[in-house]
C-alpha cells in the first residue's frame, strides 16, 4: 500500500495543526484520524518522534501538563508554515486522495469478507437442509411445526437484539466524535451484503 503520507509531509501537517492552538499528543492523534475520517490513524511511534524532532529544530515547545505534554508551535514554526503554504495545499490535497483510496479499499474489503460469509452461510444453509425433518413429518403442509415457530422467534430476537445494540453504538460514536461518510458507506454495505446472506441462506 502507498504511503499516506509523502517524505516529510507529516512533519509539515503537524505543524499546521498546532497552528489553531497547543494541544497534548492523544489530541494530534486524534486530529489526524478525524481529518482521514476514520480509515486511518497514525500510531504513536509515528507522531511523537516527529514531535520530537520539530522541538530540537525549535519549531515546536512544549510544556507538561499534569502527565501530559502539550505542544506549542512557536514563532520560528509559524514562519515556516508561512513560508510553506503552497507546499501544505498539496499536502492536505494529497490526505483527500488518500482519504479516497483508503476508502475504496476498505469497501473492497468489507465486501470480500461479506462474500466469505455468504459462502459460509450458504454451506450452512445446505447442512442444515440435509438435516432437516424427513418428508411426510409434516413438512410441505403449510402448517408449521413447534420447532420451526420456536426458531423463528429466536431469530427474530436476535435481529431487534442486533438492532438495539448497533443504535447504542452509533448514539455512542456520534455522542464522541461527528459520524463520517465512510463509516455510514460501511453500514450499507455490511447490511446489504448481510440482507443478501441471510435471504440466501433461507431458500428451499
Amino acid at each position: 500500500m502507498p504511503p499516506v503520507f509523502a517524505h516529510g509531509a507529516l512533519r509539515l501537517y503537524l505543524l499546521a495543526l498546532l497552528e489553531s492552538g497547543p494541544k497534548h499528543g492523544y489530541e494530534i492523534i486524534k486530529a489526524l484520524g478525524e481529518r482521514f475520517g476514520g480509515t486511518y490513524s497514525p500510531s504513536a511511534g509515528t507522531v511523537y518522534p516527529r514531535l520530537g524532532k520539530l522541538e530540537e529544530e525549535g519549531l515546536v515547545a512544549t510544556e507538561n501538563d499534569g502527565r501530559r505534554t502539550n505542544y506549542s508551535i512557536t514563532r520560528a514554526g509559524l514562519a515556516e508554515l508561512d513560508s510553506r503554504r503552497a507546499e501544505l495545499a498539496e499536502v492536505e490535497a494529497g490526505i483527500s486522495a488518500s482519504v479516497r483510496r483508503l476508502a475504496d479499499e476498505l469497501r473492497e474489503d468489507i465486501r470480500s469478507n461479506m462474500r466469505g460469509l455468504r459462502a459460509d452461510l450458504a454451506a450452512s444453509a445446505e447442512s442444515a437442509r440435509a438435516a432437516a425433518v424427513p418428508a411426510g413429518t409434516g413438512q410441505g403442509t403449510g402448517r408449521h411445526s413447534p420447532e420451526s415457530v420456536r426458531l423463528l422467534k429466536e431469530a427474530e430476537l436476535m435481529v431487534q437484539s442486533f438492532r438495539d445494540d448497533m443504535r447504542v453504538e452509533l448514539r455512542k460514536h456520534a455522542g464522541a466524535a461527528q459520524l463520517t461518510p465512510v463509516a455510514l458507506e460501511t453500514v450499507r454495505t455490511v447490511l446489504d451484503q448481510a440482507r443478501i446472506a441471510i435471504r440466501n441462506s433461507m431458500r428451499p
